[in-house]
């Protein structure tokens, strides 16, 4: 068998992920990236924010934000689950976390490239959850009356 370069080796098993396959990689990966707080923390980080209705939220820029911002702007988060998910992101490349020695110490973090693609994709699925909600609770009324 033909010895392989360390770059062919990984575009070999690139060509080899399949999400549908229990022990592939990319199923954690994708195991993730479609947790709630990953999806919140990357839209407030590749945002300013809420935009009103009618507004375009891609026109915003991407930010840097410290954790007490993150953590007011993503109400109902805990400190450890918070801590958790930007330690996880920071570990998968989608954000980087810079300590400045000020007094008290300043923490900040920020999209990676990787992270501000991923925050577009998962964009549109937040603006697709926000524009289809209330057919959604009109779905789950039929539903529970039709079930009762």
């Amino acid at each position: 068998m033909p010895t392989r370069t360390t770059g062919h080796q990984r575009e070999h098993d690139k060509a080899a992920y399949d999400a549908f396959l229990a022990g592939c990689p990319s199923r954690q990966l994708l195991d993730r990236v479609s947790d709630k707080w990953v999806a919140l923390i990357l839209a407030a980080l590749g945002s300013d924010g809420p935009h009103p209705r009618g507004t375009d939220a891609r026109a915003a820029e991407p930010r840097t934000m410290r954790y007490s911002e993150l953590s007011r702007r993503l109400a109902g988060v805990s400190q450890k689950m918070l801590t958790q998910t930007l330690r996880a992101l920071e570990r998968d490349g989608l954000l980087t976390r810079t300590v400045t020695p000020t007094v008290p110490v300043t923490v900040t973090y920020e999209l990676t490239e990787r992270g501000l693609s991923l925050q577009r994709v998962l964009d549109g699925l937040k603006e697709w959850a926000e524009a289809n909600m209330d057919d959604v609770f009109v779905s789950r009324a039929e539903y529970d009356a039709a079930s009762s």
